[in-house]
């Protein structure tokens, strides 16, 4: 991808102005693309362990196949962001990225159904997640920064509330397509070793989605340009390689102690007889202790520009509001990560009497949790365009995220102590109010308060708090089931309620500017 460097946005002599207020047609035009990227993520989170099994994977190779998810976004989203915020070019500065990420997940979804035909099927599917996942994060990761980049600071809760009601509308639509698909006689059976016909054609049917999602993001929206950008009164200026020179006055120490932790936890799996995912958590312990290393040596030997350095000193130097932050979201997406593994084998064994998957009354208990799961991406839409928005003027932002985060640990607790399953949608509903929040307020929050100049590193590095919780409730959620509630997954929505009760607490120390008056 050819890029030009952006210029510095320091501040002009010229007058600052505000950015101009955009349409509702505006609004629409700047995250229609995220409807497209969320029908590729749901599509993938759907069928993957069902096209890796078609191709002869075991029940027990499906984590290890499916680690490239979260490990995926780890490392591309910080590099996507650093480099978006250096670029400029004929397209602009994030739509090169929605375009290249949408290319290239549109072709991985083409060809995913198509595993079965080639020589070595279950290398094949697992190379194509790599290269879905990575696509879709390339393309998702410019479009949270976009909407800081063309909105007024009055307007990022109403920008990110209509990009969360395009993630959740594409949600429903990928959830549901498959079925309507069957409805309209689309076998949903093959022959073994073969996808079946329901899959194929959601599959192909997505890829035209997102890409013509993106494509029209790409199409209908004028980028600001650099100097655009340097005149508007909240692009707050951060000095290029001021992270990299405050990396450079750093010791060693910290990275050593990362790297003495990861190696402990590695030594500990065999010893204490800890599952054996924990080795991944260690893994990347130790492997950001050495990267860390390896920055700051950069740094102290005069090697201002490299992305590296650039990364870990932006890492290490974030702003206040962004630390904060950080701690919600590690509660936030504890609890989701937990709702994704443990609900439906939830719903079947305490609502519905069976724990066997081999029995209806475990299949029906499954069914009920996929249609009210797909309640509450409903709700969160909805949510999303009316319920946020009007909070947010009520309360601020930072006090929404708050009361949104407890009725949702309210719904959680729902599931520990109900037994009626029909009483689950209300459970749902809240979550979904949730939902809607987790994806629109700490964006909205955050792009209020960060340098415009960094705004795409910033919002990549957001990413490692979603991604570090769910690999650590994957490595450690087990063991601790395994030792304290065997057989009893129903704990697990006690932890979840408890989580996101904590990551309401947690909110009661983030402050955004402007908002005083709504404490």
């Amino acid at each position: 991808m050819a890029q030009q460097l952006a210029p510095d946005l320091a501040p002009h002599t010229a007058p600052l102005t505000r950015r101009p207020r955009q349409s509702a047609a505006g609004l629409w035009n700047i995250s229609f693309g995220f409807f497209g990227i969320q029908i590729g993520f749901v599509l993938q989170n759907s069928n993957m362990s069902r096209i890796f099994q078609t191709v002869g994977a075991s029940l027990d190779d499906l984590p290890a196949l499916w680690v490239a998810a979260p490990l995926t976004g780890l490392i591309v989203q910080p590099i996507v962001g650093h480099l978006s915020d250096r670029t400029w070019n004929r397209l602009g500065r994030r739509r090169p990225y929605f375009l290249t990420g949408a290319l290239l997940a549109a072709i991985s979804l083409i060809l995913m159904p198509l595993a079965p035909v080639f020589a070595a099927p279950l290398v094949f599917a697992a190379a194509l997640l790599w290269l879905l996942d990575a696509s879709l994060n390339i393309s998702m990761e410019p479009f949270r920064a976009l909407v800081g980049d063309m909105l007024d600071t009055s307007q990022h809760a109403t920008g990110y509330a209509v990009q969360t009601a395009f993630i959740s509308a594409g949600a429903v639509v990928a959830a549901i397509f498959p079925w309507l698909l069957e409805q309209a006689g689309v076998s949903n059976v093959a022959p073994p070793g073969e996808i079946p016909d329901t899959v194929r054609w959601s599959f192909w049917a997505g890829a035209a989605a997102l890409f013509g999602a993106i494509g029209w993001t790409v199409a209908t929206t004028r980028e600001f340009s650099p100097e655009e950008m340097a005149r508007f009164a909240d692009s707050r200026a951060q000095e290029e390689g001021a992270s990299v020179r405050a990396l450079s006055t750093k010791s060693y120490a910290a990275p050593l102690v990362w790297i003495g932790l990861g190696l402990a936890i590695i030594l500990a799996v065999d010893p204490l007889g800890l599952e054996k995912e924990i080795l991944l958590l260690g893994g990347l312990l130790a492997a950001y202790g050495v990267l860390s290393a390896v920055a700051i040596a950069m740094a102290k030997s005069g090697r201002a520009a490299n992305m590296l350095s650039s990364i870990v000193g932006d890492f290490s130097g974030m702003p206040d509001t962004m630390k904060r932050l950080a701690l919600v979201q590690f509660f936030s997406w504890s609890a989701l990560f937990i709702m994704w593994i443990y609900s439906g084998p939830i719903v079947s064994q305490y609502f519905y009497g069976s724990a066997d998957p081999a029995t209806p009354a475990y299949n029906e208990g499954a069914n009920w949790w996929n249609l009210i799961y797909t309640v509450q991406n409903a709700v969160a839409a909805v949510a999303a365009l009316v319920l946020l928005p009007w909070l947010s003027r009520r309360f601020g932002k930072a006090r929404t995220h708050t009361i949104c985060l407890m009725l949702g640990a309210l719904g959680f607790l729902g599931y520990f102590v109900l037994r009626d399953p029909e009483l689950l949608i209300v459970c749902e509903v809240l979550k979904g109010i949730a939902w809607a929040s987790i994806l629109a307020m700490p964006y909205a929050i955050l792009a209020s308060s960060l340098p415009q100049a960094k705004l795409g590193i910033y919002m990549g590095l957001f990413n490692i708090f979603i991604v570090v919780p769910q690999l650590l409730v994957a490595t450690v959620m087990g063991s601790v089931m395994k030792a304290f509630f065997p057989a009893d997954p129903i704990w697990t929505m006690l932890f979840a309620a408890a989580s996101w009760a904590l990551a309401a607490f947690a909110m009661l120390r983030v402050t955004v500017p402007g908002e005083a008056d709504h404490a």
